[in-house]
């Protein structure tokens, strides 16, 4: 393991610092109201399609793709292939219905539809989730990054939170897309240098890596393409199931939606989908591609004593010991915007989501300014706590629970979308059979996920099936006026076809 140098240290903190000017000068007045939570209408959706694509892309997702990899097979990237899923569903079925509604928050369109309870459970199930997200998101990378870099755990996880904290709060929406706008850029650019890197480091160059990569089994080898049961592991229910719950991201998960509401029509809603769905796939590509040359380099540099243990860092520690001193600093300064992207997002997605789902319920005449107070307040309480949280996760040994209670809560927003999926879907669902659809699946995904031996990528497919079943069912038996029966509400799918 090589050393990081004093010219890396500069850069790294040069380019933390240009991200917290950024984050701030965008916002060159003083974002109020809507303009704080929706934008001023002036992002172009190239920046909103690179934001989405960033906010995706943690540095978990950064370091763990190329690691996988590396010491396995290309296996998972068949679920980057669920995007072309998920993009033609939530272009097709839900964004029309969005745009039209001219929504302030994704919940929002739980209410119209089933009425407040379940727009106020959804957003705290959301804000929970994102709490704990933005903390695990500083802790696991922060331990890499420390082991290679040899800044301590707790300055990572401080440099990181605190410069998302204040240009989220500061900024808003906008200060949010522009930031993460230029991180997606440097994380895309880091991983394509680092790329152009390995293939010249290599002997025998890039038809090295695909003879190598064949021969050793290191793109696909003996994986099953399709199992008619869905319960077990295929590469039919990884793309299934992938596909599914990235379409529940982008029609259900308030950080995803806020950024469709940020556009002014449909078809800006469109190219933002699609660019999104070839940056995802483009980029998880080139890093399943990068453990694969890792692979191949350290092979041929190490032979039998190459790196095993945790895979996680071995990309991390070969942009430390491998390139040459600054480029180091610049990739790591990769690392750290696929994380204040994550960050930002998630703070000002739950800052939005307390105050226009919880706050403006609690108290319907709230002001533009008071709004904007709020959400402020709240960027600036969460961001805090979940550095602090992050930390506590440094000094003790409860990852592992932790893991298992954003399991959960993965699973259960889960559920969310399928509830979505229910309003947009049916017109016939109402409050009382959504709410009790809801609990019953809920029941069932965790029955599912915690005692049984299901694969992890069916759960997608079993919560759509049973919200929308156990939903409708319950419609049916308790019944009652659907808000969508109203057809001037224009509240499913089939209204806006109409």
């Amino acid at each position: 393991m090589g050393n990081f140098q004093v010219i890396d240290y500069i850069i790294l903190f040069a380019y933390l610092l240009f991200i917290l000017y950024i984050g701030i000068a965008v916002a060159k007045k003083e974002m109020k109201g809507k303009e704080f939570f929706k934008g001023d209408g002036s992002i172009p959706w190239w920046v909103t399609s690179v934001s989405l694509f960033a906010t995706l892309l943690s540095p978990i997702s950064f370091l763990s793709l190329a690691g996988n990899s590396y010491s396995d097979s290309w296996q998972l990237w068949v679920a980057q292939l669920g995007l072309f899923i998920s993009v033609p569903v939530a272009m097709i079925f839900f964004l029309p219905v969005y745009r039209n509604l001219n929504l302030d928050t994704a919940y929002e369109y739980l209410e119209r539809r089933f009425g407040k309870n379940l727009r106020v459970i959804a957003s705290v199930l959301f804000i929970i989730y994102q709490i704990g997200r933005m903390s695990i998101i500083m802790y696991l990378p922060s331990i890499a990054l420390s082991a290679v870099t040899g800044i301590h755990s707790v300055l990572i996880i401080l440099f990181m939170g605190i410069i998302a904290t204040v240009y989220s709060a500061f900024g808003g929406i906008k200060s949010v897309l522009w930031t993460d706008f230029i991180q997606g850029v440097v994380l895309i650019g880091g991983g394509i240098f680092a790329l152009i890197v390995l293939i010249f480091s290599i002997q025998g160059g890039l038809p090295e890596i695909f003879e190598t990569g064949i021969a050793d089994n290191k793109f696909f080898s003996e994986e099953v393409i399709f199992d008619p049961n869905i319960l077990n592991d295929s590469l039919f229910i990884i793309f299934l199931g992938a596909g599914l719950s990235t379409a529940f991201s982008y029609i259900s998960s308030q950080d995803m939606v806020q950024r469709y509401l940020t556009t002014t029509d449909i078809k800006q809603m469109n190219k933002m989908t699609i660019g999104n769905g070839v940056l995802s796939l483009g980029t998880a590509t080139l890093f399943f591609f990068i453990g694969t040359a890792l692979y191949v380099f350290y092979k041929q540099q190490m032979g039998a004593d190459m790196p095993s243990g945790n895979s996680d860092i071995i990309f991390a520690n070969f942009i430390v010991s491998e390139l040459p001193a600054g480029v180091s600093g610049l990739l790591i300064a990769a690392l750290f915007a696929a994380g204040q992207s994550t960050l930002s997002t998630g703070l000002n997605s739950v800052a939005t989501s307390w105050t226009l789902d919880i706050q403006r319920i609690i108290n319907p005449n709230l002001s533009d300014d008071a709004s904007t107070r709020i959400a402020r307040a709240v960027s600036w309480i969460v961001g805090i706590f979940s550095i602090l949280f992050a930390i506590v996760l440094v000094y003790t040994d409860i990852s592992s629970a932790y893991e298992w209670f954003n399991g959960l809560m993965g699973l259960i927003l889960g559920i969310i979308g399928g509830t979505f999926t229910l309003g947009i879907m049916t017109r016939k669902a109402n409050a009382k059979g959504a709410l009790l659809g809801f609990i019953a699946t809920s029941i069932i995904a965790v029955y599912v996920s915690y005692f049984t031996d299901t694969t992890l990528w069916a759960y997608s497919v079993i919560n759509l099936i049973a919200s929308v079943v156990f939903g409708y069912v319950f419609s049916l038996i308790f019944a009652g006026k659907s808000n969508a029966e109203d057809e001037d509400k224009r509240l499913t799918f089939y209204d806006i076809n109409k």
